[in-house]
């Protein structure tokens, strides 16, 4: 099993946590991103920044992942490729990404960028990464791993 990151979009505070996870269980993380990110200096992880371009990271992780693997991702669609390709995906949030809650995700989605492109509302994106999401996430990730290692 590998954990694979989609680095461009995930918090810092995120990714710290995958790593000391992947260190403590001897996992491989693989950060891909469209641009230079700084890499923990650790054996088990590995960075790979792809040419720039619409979904280009996204494509190469649907491409590179395995059933069996994890990606933490926010993108939406990326996630409903994954699972599709029978991988496993949560966002840095600690919320999961399953076939029984991907349409309603998928659905609230597009409603909201329909809303905003048309102007009827104007969202500034999601609030701060705090503590209580760190908090979340590890607990998310902890049950994910686990549940992926049997």
């Amino acid at each position: 099993m590998q954990i694979w990151i989609d680095a461009d979009a995930c918090p810092r505070l995120a990714r710290d946590l995958v790593v000391r996870f992947a260190l403590k269980r001897k996992l491989q993380v693989v950060m891909v991103a469209g641009q230079p990110q700084q890499k923990p200096a650790f054996a088990c992880v590995q960075l790979v920044v792809v040419p720039s371009g619409p979904d280009a990271a996204d494509d190469h992780i649907v491409e590179q992942a395995q059933p069996g693997d994890l990606v933490i991702c926010s993108d939406i669609p990326l996630a409903d490729r994954l699972l599709k390709k029978g991988v496993a995906a949560l966002d840095p949030r600690g919320r999961e990404f399953t076939e029984k809650n991907m349409g309603e995700r998928l659905a609230t989605r597009n409603l909201l960028a329909d809303l905003r492109d048309s102007g009827q509302i104007n969202s500034g994106g999601q609030s701060a990464y705090g503590e209580r999401d760190k908090q979340q996430f590890a607990n998310a990730l902890d049950r994910l791993l686990a549940r992926l290692a049997v």
